[in-house]
């Protein structure tokens, strides 16, 4: 199957009846002779060994150490030096053996800013007054009490936390509340600042009735991720049932402005109001739950009647009122209502007036809507990895972002990228499974491809992808006749002519597997077009917008990470959600004397016309085309041959 793409630096995903395209992510190389404002020659940053100091001039060498002095700090970390004169910067990053080096330092005052990711950042002074001198300095770390534990500091939860997690989802969804308890206790000793993990127990404690502790984990879960609209609503909930009806609205109004589409907790919003007499809200808040909830939002009209009732339209009260009897008969409440109903109708018989009657209708008693709601619809979705902005990641306190440098280098890996490639060949394996909503396995196939991919730049801007399997499948040999498709897409978001359609935003100095990296937030800006993705559905084109955070090294700006999300739902072609997990390795090329890197592996997670989908690709066996720029456009005449097994399997 092969596409071509001559949009400006866009991945397609093309979709017909049983057709879902899914990108497979090209990063950027490492050359060492690129401008590099941090590691150029002549700059004070080179690193151990080796390091640079043939003009003479003072060195440093730096040992850190974590907090007993006696050990050696287990990850890499960053140091800043600062001339306090100049105010000249230079960066360095630690070796595996927590040791740094800086050479040609000139005379003057410094400033050593040593930091890490879980550690307090620590600083020393530094004079330098000898031209020639080598200064020896250890710098000791202690543990950041307030930081989030390094081992949970992924997005995605370790693989152990993970399995517990989905048996304790399993269980609750099964009732069984004991062995829920076992499984997600667990989880949670092992991972106490997961915020998804937190709801889970303080979805469990509700259910089991301890509403002091449900309270306690659902406000921890909240604090880890303001935007977990089921924390929210959860916490207000407990809020109603404690009569504490400010907290409680307080606690909603977040959770609907956190996810307006949420019904229930328009529904509970709109019981708080009640209860504290706020009509007009109370009204708003149920109307707005009926739209969204549809017939699962009936209990709503219970507050929309008695709020209605007390704004003096008592008819309309009534109606509300009969219709929540007509679509909930069996409630608890309905006798409740009844009475209520042949109470108002009475009165209205009588030529009451309306003020009168909104007077002595000052509480309605004997009705709870908090009787009438429904459960909380339960949505964990264990299947996938939490959303970009559900995950409050671990980052170094204290710690300034050099954000202009870490963008445009990690622009220039990527500028050169398309400079560089002409071709790559790769064997691609290829793991898809259909799973249930708590990740089991529904069907499992495996295949291994003969993968070919290029990139070129016809003109500025404008970059211009083919790829293909060499085996020239049709649809049908692709498992669930889903063929993924697509390349180069994701890492172009830091390309410097893309860059711009983004809003970034460096979230801190961060850690990926024992290496420091600058953490890069991003997200489709609405006033610019979405050139990155798209999907096709027969002759539809729709343009996908992306948020996602790439982990971008801070040595030598190599993108090693990134996941990316839908900003929204494309509920027209139903693609739910899509959740791209991409990780990057270096590939040298002998022959050539070269290395990019490229990825490694790329998770996608997808929920589809109602099913869903996990999806891995691996890639070995690198080979790299060298074809001058007229060829780019044709073509290989053969699969590639070089490091690659005698026969692949189909």
């Amino acid at each position: 199957m092969s596409r071509r793409s001559s949009a400006p630096s866009r991945s397609r995903f093309w979709i017909s009846a049983t057709i879902f395209a899914v990108s497979l992510l090209l990063t950027v190389p490492g050359h060492a002779q690129l401008g590099d404002a941090f590691n150029a020659p002549g700059a004070t940053t080179s690193t151990i060994p080796g390091y640079d100091n043939r003009y003479g001039g003072t060195v440093l060498l730096l040992t850190v150490y974590a907090e007993n002095n006696k050990t050696r700090l287990d990850r890499q970390s960053v140091v800043k030096l600062t001339n306090q004169t100049t105010q000249t910067v230079s960066w360095q990053t630690t070796t595996d053996a927590s040791e740094s080096a800086f050479g040609n330092i000139p005379f003057g005052h410094y400033d050593v800013e040593v930091s890490a990711v879980g550690y307090t950042t620590a600083h020393k002074e530094l004079q330098v007054v000898s031209s020639i001198n080598t200064v020896k300095l250890e710098i000791v770390l202690e543990r950041d009490p307030a930081a989030v534990q390094l081992g949970f500091a992924d997005a995605a939860m370790p693989p152990k936390v993970r399995k517990q997690t989905k048996h304790g989802v399993s269980a609750l969804k099964s009732g069984n509340l004991g062995q829920a308890q076992k499984w997600l206790g667990a989880a949670y000793q092992a991972a106490p600042t997961n915020s998804d993990l937190n709801f889970l127990m303080g979805y469990l404690n509700f259910q089991q009735k301890d509403f002091g502790h449900a309270q306690t984990y659902l406000g921890k879960a909240a604090e880890l991720n303001p935007h977990d609209v089921q924390s929210l609503t959860l916490l207000g909930r407990i809020g109603l049932q404690n009569e504490d009806y400010v907290s409680a609205s307080s606690t909603l109004e977040k959770a609907v402005a956190a996810d307006s589409e949420y019904w229930m907790a328009h529904n509970l919003l709109a019981d708080a109001y009640l209860k504290q007499k706020k009509y007009e809200g109370a009204r708003d808040q149920a109307q707005l739950a009926l739209e969204k909830g549809k017939t699962g939002a009936n209990a709503a009209l219970l507050i929309l009647g008695q709020a209605q009732v007390n704004l003096g339209k008592r008819e309309d009260g009534i109606h509300s009122l009969k219709a929540f009897l007509d679509g909930s008969p069996k409630n608890p409440t309905a006798p409740q209502v009844r009475s209520l109903i042949a109470e108002l109708e009475a009165r209205n018989s009588t030529s009451v007036s309306p003020e009168s009657t909104s007077a002595a209708l000052h509480p309605l008693s004997g009705v709870d809507p908090l009787l009438a709601s429904a459960d909380l619809s339960f949505t964990m979705k264990p299947w996938q990895p939490p959303g970009i902005d559900e995950t409050k990641l671990s980052v170094a306190a204290g710690v300034t972002c050099p954000y202009d440098n870490v963008i445009e280098m990690s622009g220039n890996r990527v500028k050169d990228l398309v400079s560089d490639v002409s071709r790559i060949a790769a064997i691609e394996h290829l793991l898809h499974q259909q799973v249930d909503e708590i990740g089991n396995a529904i069907t499992k196939e495996t295949r291994d491809f003969n993968y070919v991919a290029a990139i070129s730049e016809e003109k500025p801007g404008f970059l211009e992808v083919d790829e293909y399997r060499a085996e020239h499948l049709g649809l049908a040999d692709f498992p669930d006749q889903i063929a993924s498709s697509g390349f180069a897409a994701l890492a172009l978001v830091f390309h410097p002519d893309m860059r711009d359609n983004f809003t970034m935003t460096c979230e801190g100095l961060g850690d990926w597997k024992g290496q420091s990296a600058w953490i890069v937030h991003f997200r489709q800006r609405e006033d610019r077009p979405a050139r990155i993705h798209d999907y096709k559905v027969g002759a539809i084109t729709y343009a996908v917008k992306l948020k996602g955070r790439a982990w971008i090294t801070t040595d030598k700006f190599q993108i090693v990470r990134i996941e990316s999300e839908l900003v929204d739902p494309m509920k027209p072609i139903q693609l739910l959600s899509e959740h791209q997990i991409v990780e990057y390795g270096p590939v040298p090329f002998q022959k050539k004397n070269i290395e990019l890197w490229l990825p490694k592996t790329a998770e996608i997670y997808f929920d589809f016309r109602r099913h869903r989908y996990y999806r891995r690709h691996s890639f070995d066996h690198y080979m790299l085309f060298a074809v001058d720029s007229d060829e780019k456009r044709k073509e290989p005449k053969a699969a590639p041959a070089e490091n690659k097994p005698n026969a692949v399997p189909n």
